[in-house]
């Protein structure tokens, strides 16, 4: 069990809404580098959403769903 990065976001909230969303869906998922992004600025560092390397084909499948 590793985790992958899914995608690399540049706004916090907006990574944290996609991990809720997954959350909401039964993917547990986690943000690497939310705090360093809101100590810098979250244009300059990217907050990485991570999953579950089995899990990876389901949270790109449901965040692709626009329901």
């Amino acid at each position: 069990m590793a985790l992958v990065t899914l995608e690399t976001v540049f706004d916090p909230i907006a990574a944290e809404i996609m991990r809720m969303r997954l959350e909401a869906g039964g993917i547990e998922a986690v943000l690497f580098d939310a705090g360093i992004a809101s100590l810098i600025g979250s244009g300059l560092s990217g907050v990485r959403l991570m999953v579950l390397d089995e899990d990876e084909a389901a949270a790109r499948a449901l965040l692709a769903d626009p329901a």
